[in-house]
This record gives structure tokens, sequence and C-alpha cells, in this order.
């Protein structure tokens, strides 16, 4: 005799003075199944990107989910990515790795690793299309297992690179069918012109710092840049009139990112100049960009944001090369588009239905094989359902051509074909299914 102990959360039970647990298996918390109508969502944004990848010269690239954990954290790092939000653990041999939390580090390191500046034109052109972990609060559009698309132009330091990568992102998103998006942009400016800023900054934020919250503390003394990220003060009057990047900048830096805004401008790309824009990542210089709704600008809003990194490569032992780039979250970019009535799932259909009536599976299953053999999009029954059961199938699929087989047919090497718009009927042999079955498609 079972009793269950309902005192118990998880529903224990008792039986011969053991205790068994009912276990309930379920996603980790901010994880997600994609399947169904979901997945045909999926598979047309990544068509998408594909496509536009491949016409503005991007090569795919896929690095491992984890890696040493010193890829991802620098000496001194302000990020909350580094500072919060990584999934670390130690291997077997004691080993510090980390779950990949963004992708251009990554790519970075194999860019230098494998010497991809040997025996090619530059810059580099690289995409992913992969899941990113980050240890954050679970919300709608933001999980602990995300997937990002983003791009690597490595190996030139060019205003009009930073333009194009900006241009296919804003591209994509055009495709998905989101409208009213803006570029926010801004310019961090060189070395020296960062130097001098986080100088003014340390200077104009010293007699506030009891005001800061405890993350901004953190930053003063490792990046004072990243205080402008901060979504806790940003509306307080004295971080509203802190010192902007703009006033800092030096002749050169001001002329790259004029020209940057040129480019932009002849592109036709809606843009606006945002001071205190920053990014979240410490290694960004000259520009930086997010694009956002015009009706929503929010953080969780961001549809793709990046800008230029120059010396990242030299961190990594490689050339004194810059770079530029961006990242794209996947969930949130379709989460918009079929909010806007951008994509919509692709109801799943065949060119052919095969009704099976009988001990025929066999006979059956080899007409499908040469169906797909020429490229024809085949379903059947192997469960032995009524005629009527499997004519609602056809239905369900919008099957063009249904092919009936039954004992006869198979005995005489035959098969019924049925044009289910012209309402005809024909008999052919084996041999005949694949070209009539061709005819009725008009192939």
């Amino acid at each position: 005799m079972i009793i269950k102990a309902s005192l118990f959360k998880d529903a224990f039970y008792f039986k011969k003075g053991f205790i068994m647990a009912e276990i309930k298996y379920q996603l980790p918390r901010g994880t997600q199944d994609i399947y169904g109508d979901d997945m045909s969502l999926w598979q047309q944004a990544e068509q998408i990107i594909r496509d536009q990848c491949r016409l503005y010269g991007y090569s795919e690239i896929r690095t491992p989910v984890f890696e040493h954990t010193e890829v991802f954290k620098a000496e001194n790092d302000s990020s909350d990515m580094v500072n919060k939000e990584m999934y670390s653990f130690k291997d077997n041999g004691q080993r510090d790795l980390t779950l990949r939390p963004e992708g251009t580090k990554g790519i970075i390191r194999s860019f230098v690793e494998h010497k991809m500046y040997g025996n090619t034109d530059l810059p580099v052109k690289l995409f992913y299309i992969e899941p990113m972990f980050r240890y954050d609060r679970p919300q709608k559009g933001r999980y602990r297992q995300f997937h990002q698309f983003g791009i690597e132009a490595i190996g030139l330091r060019n205003a009009m690179l930073d333009v194009e990568c900006i241009a296919l992102g804003y591209r994509i998103t055009k495709l998905m069918g989101i409208n009213n998006v803006v570029v926010l942009v801004n310019s961090l400016g060189d070395k020296q012109s960062r130097d001098n800023y986080r100088k003014a900054l340390k200077d104009y934020f010293n007699p506030y710092l009891q005001c800061l919250c405890d993350d901004c503390k953190r930053r003063y003394q490792q990046n004072p840049l990243r205080i402008l990220d901060c979504k806790v003060d940003k509306d307080k009057d004295f971080f509203i009139n802190a010192p902007k990047c703009k006033d800092y900048l030096t002749d050169t830096s001001k002329k790259y990112f004029q020209d940057v805004l040129n480019g932009l401008e002849q592109l036709n790309i809606p843009f606006k100049v945002e001071d205190n824009l920053v990014r979240g990542l410490d290694y960004y210089t000259n520009t930086v960009f997010e694009a956002v709704p015009v009706d929503d600008e929010g953080q969780q809003a961001t549809l793709f944001g990046g800008g230029q990194y120059d010396g990242l490569v030299n961190s990594f032992n490689g050339p004194d090369y810059a770079g530029v780039g961006f990242g794209m979250g996947i969930e949130r970019l379709i989460n918009l588009s079929v909010e806007q009535n951008g994509i919509c799932p692709v109801k799943r259909t065949s060119d052919v239905y095969i009704i099976s009536l009988g001990d025929v599976n066999d006979y059956s299953l080899k007409i499908a094989e040469r169906l797909r053999d020429n490229k024809i999009v085949t379903a059947l029954d192997l469960s032995a359902r009524s005629l009527k059961a499997q004519f609602k199938s056809s239905d369900r699929l919008q099957s063009r051509v249904i092919v009936i087989v039954g004992e006869d047919e198979k005995t005489n090497k035959t098969a019924v074909i049925k044009d289910t718009e012209n309402k005809e009927q024909f008999n052919v042999n084996f041999d005949e299914v694949v070209n009539k079955v061709k005819e009725i498609l008009g192939e």
C-alpha cells in the first residue's frame, strides 16, 4: 500500500519503509526549449542572417562553448558581465573555465591562435550564431542561456568599416519586418581621448562618491566611463550634468567620428548621437552604437549593439589590429519581429502524401524514397490508420498530390495518383510515379 505524504514539498511517497521522491524533470530557470512554430521563426531569422552575411562577405565561425576564464576576464575589468554574470567553474584538472558570455573575445582568441591574418586580405570578416550564458534575472526576451548573432571585422581601422558594420545590422532588422529603428551612436575616442575623459570623470564624480550606487563606486576605481552606463543613478542631477566625452576627443577622433556620422547619412540610416552611450564592455574604443526602436529606447529594447575595439587583438598577443563588430540577441529580434507582424510561423506542408491500405508499408516507403530522391517533399502514413484519417492528414499538410497504395498496387507494382486541385485520378506503374507527380506539380 502506498500512502502519499502530503506534507512533503516534492510529493514523497512511503512504501515498505522507504521514501521515494517523485522527480520532476523541468527546464533550468532562464532556459527554453525551441520547437514547433517557434522553430520555424528561428529558421527564418537565421536564413535572413546567413543570406545577408554572405552578401557582405562574412564567413561563419564556431568557437567552443567554454573557454579558459582568462579569455573573458581581463585584469581590472569593470563590466557587470565579468563581475556578476559569468558561469565559471573548475574542471577535473582544476583548470578555470567559463561558459561563453559573449562572442567577441573567443573569436579574437581564435583569430590570433590560428594566425588568420597571415594569408588573407584584411579585414577578416567573421560571423557567428551561437548560445551564450550569463547569470542574470530571467525576464521576457532575456535568458540565462540565450542566443546571439554577431559579426567581427578584424584588421582595419576605418570609419567606413564601422558604417558598413552598422548597415548590416540595420538591414537585418528591416528584413525581419522591424520598423522605426534608430541607431544611437557615440565616440569614446582614441587612447588619449579616453585617458583625458577618465580623468575628467574622476574629478567630477569624486564629490558625489557617497551618492553613487555600490557598483558605481567600484566602477569609479576601475573604469569611470562605465559609471555612465548606470541604470540606478542615471536620473540624478549630478549624473545628468556629468562631463561629455565629445568635449575630450582629440582632433583625430573628432574627424573619425564625423566620418562615421557622414557615412550613416549617406546610407540614410537614422541615427542619434547619444553622449552617455558607453556600452557594457571595457574594450570598446572610438565608435560605439546601439540600435533601438524609436518608441522604446530602454535597455531591454536594444536590438543590436557594438563598436570598434582598438587594442583587443594586441592584448591576445596578436598584431596591432583594430576591429569592429556587434552582437544581436536572436530571442529579442524574433519577439519584436513577431510583435510587428514581420515574420510568422510557416505551416508544415508536403507536395505528396502517400496513403497506405493494408500490409504495404515497405512498398509505400520505396515510393516515398524515390520521390525524395527527386527533391519532392513527401509524407506518408506508417501506422495503419483508416482511409478517412489519412485523408485528413493530407488535408492538414495541404498536399497537392495523393498517392494511394493498397495490396493490389503492391502486387502489380502500380499506384493510384490523385491530383487534389484538378480532381483527377491516374493509375500508373511504379516507374512512372515520379514523372507523373512532377507533371502535376508543374516541374
